[in-house]
């Protein structure tokens, strides 16, 4: 972790009240190497596995799907079991301990039969209680292409909004950390080769909206503290982001854990406790999307918006200017307790503190003229009210008070 300005280390209090001073944007290259050696490692993974494990949904053929009784069933055995009936590429899948998904290529009718047949004796039940499902590979097509069509319309519609909120810059900034979030997913699912089925494409066309949504915060916070950068001198725009993410900071780790928390169950107790598929599918993949969201957010898509607008004469003039300005002192930091226990209002309160003994003094100064002055109309030793003896002998009128304002 980066030092506090103080130079001493941060606390829980600090995240807490906003007070962070993480060096994101000065150390970006750290999450540039980070995020290329996901990106590496899922292309290789891809390449490798001959790309995604596609479903039957996509590719079409036949499904079946059935509850085991008494014992616990075995992927091998099952795949032993079917394949002197004409399935030779069955793919098994036990979810929950005991419910087993078996999937092949289309096959003939009565070889179909048989093989529901077997299936119902392995697992001692009736043949009615074994579900088979047919799917051909043109709605699987389908689904493709529709998935398709709606990611291009979903870049097209934000990034117009965007533009239209932010600015062009901020705009392709976030959708090539919504890109990031695609590659890195894919990656994920082509390494470990996790079936992807129509509910992986629901939840990760859902989680897409959630690591816009995770950007936007921090865009916001950047273009409120853009408009005070002419106030502090010395700024750059890297280092006024590098203040949007402390400031953001806390928020994002909240949404974060709120989102990933429910999911996270929805994960456990549809695929462990209940052994629901679809649920495990759905839910797959929106865990993952959610904190490769969480990640881009602050790791991706405000590196790339510092470095593009750093581009700008504006700005690159700041950086030069920051860059011969000589290093700042390290500010004293309080005693101890007495920042936490202030909370986020420590700073404005020791500035108001500072302001009230400036305005003391400047009263005791006015106070002191008016005695200054009071000692000079009634003589060194006269007392107070007596009148001064002129030059000629006539009484001289003491000089009025002066009139002063205090400030409340």
């Amino acid at each position: 972790m980066s030092p506090r300005p103080d130079g001493s280390r941060h606390t829980l209090g600090d995240l807490f009240h906003e007070r962070t001073n993480f060096q994101f944007i000065k150390r970006s290259w750290r999450w540039a190497i980070l995020s290329g050696a996901f990106i590496l490692i899922g292309l290789l993974g891809f390449l490798a596995n001959g790309g995604l494990n596609l479903g039957i949904d996509f590719e079409g053929g036949t499904s079946w799907q059935l509850t085991v009784v008494g014992r616990s069933p075995s992927s091998g055995t099952i795949r032993d079991l079917v394949k002197p009936l004409g399935v030779n590429d069955a793919k098994v899948l036990i979810v929950g301990g005991n419910t087993v998904r078996v999937q092949s290529k289309t096959i003939a009718a009565t070889n179909e039969a048989k093989v529901t047949a077997s299936l119902a004796k392995y697992g001692h039940i009736k043949v009615a209680d074994v579900s088979v499902s047919d799917v051909g590979p043109t709605w699987g097509k389908e689904v493709s292409g529709k998935a398709i069509k709606a990611l291009i319309f979903f870049f097209i519609v934000i990034a117009g909004y965007l533009t239209l909120r932010f600015e062009w810059k901020m705009a392709g900034s976030a959708i090539l950390a919504v890109i990031h979030d695609i590659v890195i997913t894919v990656g994920i699912y082509a390494i470990t080769q996790i079936e992807v089925t129509p509910a992986t494409v629901v939840a990760f066309l859902t989680i897409l909206g959630y690591s816009l949504y995770d950007t936007v915060v921090v865009f916001d916070r950047v273009r409120e503290n853009t408009a005070s950068m002419a106030s502090l001198r010395g700024e750059t725009y890297g280092e006024m982001v590098n203040k949007s993410l402390n400031q953001t900071l806390m928020r994002s780790l909240n949404t974060s854990f709120v989102a990933v928390l429910p999911v996270a169950s929805l994960l456990f107790v549809g695929s462990y406790l209940l052994g629901a598929v679809a649920l495990r599918d759905f839910g797959l993949a929106l865990f993952v999307g959610l904190m490769c969201g969480a990640y881009s957010s602050i790791f991706v898509a405000a590196p790339i918006l510092a470095w593009w607008k750093e581009r700008e004469p504006k700005y690159r003039a700041l950086a030069v200017k920051a860059a011969s300005r000589p290093p700042a002192a390290p500010a004293a930091r309080p005693a101890a307790g007495v920042a936490d226990a202030a909370g986020p209002y420590a700073s404005s309160s020791s500035t108001t503190a500072t302001a009230v003994l400036d305005t003391d003094a400047a009263e005791n100064d006015v106070v002191a003229t008016d005695a200054a002055d009071a000692v000079d109309s009634t003589g060194s030793t006269g007392a107070a009210g007596s009148r001064t003896a002129a030059p000629d002998g006539s009484a001289r009128p003491p000089r009025p008070r002066q009139q002063r304002r205090r400030k409340r």
